[in-house]
């Protein structure tokens, strides 16, 4: 009994991992992001801070805009994994002026990092396959901000994130595929600025991707 109960959680074992399938994606697009509010203090410059700023995505200016994913897909139908995506965001030039910065943007990143759960539709008499997904994370952007009060350049974790997806993909082949897409991103920041004062603004993205795939 205990010979055949061990064989049989072994096939189980074996069967699942046989039916694991990791994905390596990578995609770009076209990214904006809609206008959000400013808070907090700039010691020495600007004071308190209470604007709106205007963002520009500049897409396809360097850096551009990038994604890249790692998916385990345990069934047909469910998959985990990690998703980067190198989203960006400039200040446009009536927010500059409103907000006293010589210069304010996230533009080497609004880097956004998150633990995602997948869902898929592979059954269907569609060509594509449609799925969706989501995921909570961490915001780790390239903070870039000058005024009156200091400069502050460099990466910090500035809050929590959460991302959502919705698209189809096409199979060339058993190991390959295309697919587009729609993401969002909703991330909450907390910079610390150079003057020694911090920066609140909350941040939604909405790109439209184009990617590719290998799994094996």
């Amino acid at each position: 009994m205990r010979k055949l109960l061990l064989t049989t959680c072994a096939g189980v074992m074996i069967s699942g991992a046989a039916m694991a399938e990791d994905q390596f994606s990578f995609y770009g697009g076209v990214q904006g992001s809609p206008h959000s509010g400013v808070t907090g203090r700039d010691p020495g410059g600007v004071g308190k801070l209470d604007f709106s700023a205007g963002w520009e995505g500049r897409s396809f200016d360097m850096p551009p805009y990038w994604g890249a994913r790692w998916t385990r897909w345990q069934s047909d139908t469910f998959g985990w994994g990690v998703d980067f995506t190198h989203s960006k965001v400039y200040a446009d030039d009536e927010t500059l002026d409103d907000s006293g910065f010589s210069h304010f943007e996230f533009s080497d990143g609004l880097n956004i990092l998150t633990l995602n759960a997948w869902r898929r539709w592979p059954d269907t008499n569609l060509p594509v396959t449609p799925y969706v997904g989501g995921g909570v994370g961490l915001s780790i952007p390239h903070v870039e901000v000058t005024s009156p009060g200091g400069r502050v350049f460099e990466y910090q974790v500035t809050g929590p994130a959460v991302q959502w997806v919705a698209g189809a993909s096409y199979s060339i082949n058993d190991r390959w595929s295309v697919f587009g897409e729609y993401k969002g991103t909703y991330s909450m920041n907390e910079a610390e600025l150079g003057s020694g004062g911090t920066l609140e603004t909350d941040i939604i993205t909405n790109a439209f991707n184009l990617g590719v795939s290998f799994g094996f």
